[in-house]
């Protein structure tokens, strides 16, 4: 699940309560340090809230699409009559 590429290093003020819902995740996935509990979190919220057009994965999609076979109404009517 945590792959490590390059690396920014950061400071960052975090409020108590964050700070220990980062050790609750750090805890349950058995990582090392709370950087690696930050890429669990911002990667989960990647995957399940950000607008689709904003994933790579989106990108991939759309450019099959824009790059496959595509009818026009009357022609998809003829081929599927």
């Amino acid at each position: 699940m945590y792959m490590r590429r390059n690396m920014v290093q950061a400071m960052i003020d975090i409020s108590e309560h964050t700070n220990r819902v980062l050790n609750i995740v750090k805890a349950k996935f058995g990582l090392k340090d709370k950087s690696q509990a930050i890429n669990v979190v911002v990667n989960e919220y990647e995957q399940t809230r950000l607008e689709p057009e904003l994933r790579p994965e989106y990108k991939v999609k759309l450019a099959k699409i824009m790059n496959g076979k595509h009818f026009s109404r009357e022609d998809f009517e003829e081929e599927v009559a």
